[in-house]
């Protein structure tokens, strides 16, 4: 089916009312008019000089937080908020994407292989992704992935499988860019997934688009991360604790994705000896966003989020009080990481495999070495690896069972394997393998982030 078939008269988007139930079509709708429209030539051809992008220098900067939408409060106080079904479970061990989902890994790829890529060099020479990229994601309707329909999303069950896919696909771009395009969509899936009916009616409507005001999709950010010795995500030092009014959250939080632009953060903090989540806007006084550029993911525009007595109302709570939430995102955050690991590590692998062919030396291309050939190999080996234990945990996960142990091994052999698909990419190239003229020695930055990060990003 062509994209431009994909558009028809009627039904919301232009769509016919079948296809504006299915979250599928919207997104190759979406892609058919971005394609319509001046994104492409700005971003593809033609230098980003239009683009109005931030540079971090290494000095960085310190800013008060920019001032947030008026996010009016509707909904109940501790009503249930809507939740999407689970995926049906087969009983039979296929990870093979079913025809939907594929659909929509082959509208994700075509925007980062025609956007994305050709962006990341100057994205990460800049710390800042371009807007037209990101005006490009939001246009697909990437941050509404995760919330149910009936919120004004397109999930019609748990959409692990599919966001894994979906990063999986954006890290084959370029993995910073991908950090800064599923940010937003990352809050928006943590509010669907465990907000309550007040929290859902608040905010989500910023994220699909049916806001007051028509302004555009926010900037958001998950911050778990904690530039602490020995930080363990599961016990954060970022405390905080309850007040007749609600809740009064000290603590550092580092790696923040988009934090200077941020107007909401989902903030990892521990309360009453549990570690939990609590939604923060930006203009929360005694909230503060310092740039911390980082030596990957740099096109993320990573920051360092301080809290000094930053006080939040008591329906700032997101999720269970008992830790069990907060560990549920954990899980759910180390699957996405796998997911940007896989991505990255597929483009590492379709960069060297033909470089190796062409590459002479001695007389012949340097493939015919078996050292060289057998190095090739273990990359698609372990990166088939990575991806089966991944798969199988996003599956387990959408479908609602636990996956505990599944995204444990699967981000034990992604940080490990992942690092080390980067380091041989650098060493297939040999000097090339060191300059910016050829991006494996971004991608070798990029994958170091995996064994290192925690939150900033969610399926």
């Amino acid at each position: 089916m062509s994209l431009t078939s994909s558009l028809r008269p009627g039904g919301r988007h232009g769509l016919s009312s079948k296809e504006s139930r299915d979250p599928i079509g919207l997104a190759v709708a979406a892609l058919n008019r971005l394609a319509q429209s001046d994104v492409l030539d700005r971003i593809g051809l033609r230098k980003q000089t239009e683009q109005a992008v931030f540079t971090v220098t290494r000095g960085g900067f310190a800013t008060a937080t920019r001032a947030s939408r008026a996010f009016s409060k509707r909904g109940r106080s501790g009503a249930p908020g809507e939740r999407v079904a689970p995926a049906p479970k087969s009983g039979v061990f296929d990870l093979t994407p079913t025809e939907d989902e594929q659909m929509l890994v082959d509208v994700v790829t075509e925007l980062a292989d025609e956007l994305v890529r050709p962006a990341a060099a100057e994205a990460d020479e800049a710390c800042a992704a371009p807007e037209a990229v990101l005006k490009a994601a939001l246009e697909v309707g990437l941050p509404s992935l995760g919330v149910p329909e009936a919120l004004g999303g397109i999930s019609e069950e748990r959409s692990a499988m599919a966001g894994t896919l979906v990063a999986e696909a954006l890290a084959r771009g370029d993995m910073g860019l991908a950090i800064a395009i599923l940010a937003p969509g990352s809050v928006a899936t943590a509010i669907a997934l465990w907000g309550s009916e007040q929290q859902q009616q608040t905010y989500l409507p910023a994220f699909t688009g049916d806001g007051p005001g028509g302004e555009g999709v926010p900037a958001a950010a998950l911050a778990l991360n904690e530039p602490t010795v020995l930080f363990d995500v599961l016990r954060p030092s970022t405390t905080a604790r309850r007040t007749d009014d609600g809740f009064v959250i000290d603590g550092v939080k580092g790696l923040v994705p988009r934090g200077a632009e941020a107007e909401l953060f989902v903030v990892g903090a521990e309360l009453e000896g549990n570690p939990v989540l609590l939604l923060v806007e930006s203009s929360t006084p005694g909230l503060t966003v310092e740039a911390d550029p980082a030596m990957g993911v740099r096109a993320a525009s990573m920051t360092t989020l301080r809290l000094e007595g930053a006080t939040v109302p008591a329906d700032a709570l997101l999720g269970a009080a008992d830790g069990t939430t907060y560990a549920e995102c954990v899980r759910l955050s180390r699957l996405a990481w796998c997911a940007l690991a896989v991505g990255t590590g597929q483009a590492v692998l379709d960069y060297v495999t033909p470089y190796v062919k062409e590459r002479e030396a001695f007389g012949e291309p340097i493939a015919h070495r078996q050292s060289v050939a057998f190095m090739v190999a273990n990359i698609a080996i372990e990166l088939q690896a990575m991806r089966l234990l991944t798969y199988k945990a996003a599956s387990r996960a959408a479908q609602g069972k636990e996956f505990a142990r599944e995204v444990a091994l699967a981000r034990k052999l992604c940080a490990d394997k992942g690092m080390q698909i980067g380091l041989d990419g650098v060493q297939l190239l040999g000097g090339h393998g060191f300059v910016k003229e050829h991006p494996v020695e971004r991608w070798y930055r990029d994958l170091r982030a995996i064994g290192v990060m925690e939150g900033t990003v969610l399926v």
